[in-house]
């Protein structure tokens, strides 16, 4: 986002956080799926999408029309929230679309994170992830654009409800849009990172070729904690292919000593002294 956007998104930010402190995680919830139906509403009508983010009209002008649209449609929760962004400055029409959208996840992370399963969804997340990786039909299942997000969810839901927790589930969902354009394996991983984020973690990928034990994977946490400064969510993906070894990947640093890199690389060595 721009300057103006993210100045307008942290009031946003913050009237969603007012609101929460005084309401339970089902109401945010609900908060949640007005805010993709307004982001849905925003858009499908690119003309309202303008009209609200329109820098010539006043703010509370682009506020009350807000209002107006949507006044017993939605909570008066969300509509506070809407009225919020609106009545802001935006650098453009799809960034108040962007943070409608964001702050509808925001809602569920904040449900998660009032009902103390924060970390579970994030852990649910990953995994389903690891899942749909390793399942190239249910892949490509999810992931095809031509089917519509509706007929996909109900694909989800399928495979999750029961399993997972209501708020792992809808999240899904919503990635399924693709959240900013992104298909929907990196919409996960990015919801797993925001979770992460809510957290106050640090979030490490690790690839070993066979399971950690528990004592190995405190380890690590330990020291990837004091590498950073900071609590780290380890998230180990197995992977017999590397053959001993193991990958890590922080943010933008990667760390591989992995015995597949350091055979490929004996082997370029090798090859390079004929």
């Amino acid at each position: 986002m721009h300057a103006a956007s993210r100045e307008t998104y942290r009031a946003g930010v913050e009237a969603l956080a007012s609101y929460a402190k005084r309401v339970k995680s089902d109401t945010l919830r609900t908060v949640a799926d007005d805010l993709l139906s307004v982001a849905r509403l925003l858009s499908d009508e690119p003309r309202l999408r303008r009209a609200l983010s329109d820098p010539a009209r006043d703010g509370k002008d682009r506020a009350g029309l807000a209002e107006t649209l949507l006044k017993g449609k939605v909570g008066a929760g969300t509509l506070k929230i809407v009225t919020t962004l609106t009545e802001g400055r935006w650098s453009n029409a799809h960034e108040l679309l962007t943070g409608v959208e964001d702050l509808a996840i925001e809602a569920l992370l904040t449900a998660a994170d009032k009902d103390g399963q924060l970390g579970e969804v994030e852990d649910e997340l990953f995994r389903f992830g690891q899942v749909v990786a390793s399942d190239a039909p249910l892949q490509a299942a999810l992931s095809d654009g031509s089917v519509p997000a509706e007929r996909r969810a109900t694909l989800v839901k399928s495979l999750l409800e029961g399993k997972a927790q209501p708020v792992t589930v809808r999240l899904t969902e919503v990635a399924l849009a693709g959240i900013g354009g992104r298909g929907f394996a990196a919409a996960l991983s990015r919801l797993v990172e925001l979770a992460a984020e809510r957290r106050e973690q640090q979030l490490a990928y690790v690839t070993v070729a066979r399971t950690l034990t528990e004592d190995q994977e405190r380890r690590l946490i330990a020291r990837l904690a004091q590498m950073y400064g900071r609590e780290v969510s380890v998230k180990v993906t197995v992977d017999p292919a590397i053959v001993g070894g193991m990958s890590v990947r922080v943010g933008d640093d990667l760390y591989d000593g992995t015995l597949s890199t350091r055979l490929g690389d004996a082997r370029h060595a090798l090859a390079g002294d004929h």
